[in-house]
């Protein structure tokens, strides 16, 4: 099922990333990788049944990343966001 047919693309300066993985870990390393290259906006994180981890992240491609911070701190919504529409 493809939930991106009728879904509103996001801003022009910004793309949407889903990274789905068998281990919260890996998921977390491959975001680690594109954060070190774009400024994150958002990041959040669902369970899969079976146990595996649903990661996504909305990340400005105009802006280059700061400095690193810890996954615990960029796991952290800005204040006023949650999930999108179509997530738990």
């Amino acid at each position: 099922m493809d939930l991106t047919e009728n879904k509103p693309l996001p801003q022009a300066e910004h793309a949407e990333i889903r990274i789905v993985s068998a281990t919260p870990e890996a998921a977390r390393a491959v975001a680690d990788v594109i954060r070190r290259r774009f400024a994150g906006a958002e990041q959040r994180s669902y369970p899969v049944s079976g146990g595996g981890t649903r990661l996504h992240l909305t990340v400005d491609t105009e802006t280059a990343a700061g400095p690193t911070r810890t996954w615990l701190a960029t796991s952290r919504p800005p204040a006023g966001t949650g999930p999108h529409t179509e997530e738990p």
